[in-house]
């Protein structure tokens, strides 16, 4: 992962209207295995590698709030229960 990183935009399908500034890398590489089982590497940048963080984090049970200070991830909470009803 990249040295520099940059803060951005992130939300989920799970928690619908909330959006918080999340830090991360402006770049990955990513070592991955394609459909034909060949060992495969891609750098992502930018929007892309913060897309993969956010997604690879997911399948690893790390949700995206988790990122955030306790006071950041708990007005985000509440927000999202306020736009529930």
């Amino acid at each position: 992962m990249a040295g520099e990183s940059e803060k951005g935009e992130e939300g989920s399908v799970s928690l619908p209207g909330i959006r918080v500034e999340i830090d991360r890398p402006i770049w990955v590489e990513v070592a991955f295995m394609d459909a034909d089982g060949a060992a495969r590497t891609t750098r992502f940048e930018r929007f892309a590698a913060r897309v993969a963080l956010h997604e690879i984090e997911q399948m690893q049970g790390i949700f995206f709030l988790q990122r955030l200070s306790r006071l950041k991830r708990e007005r985000a909470l509440k927000k999202a229960k306020k736009l529930s009803g």
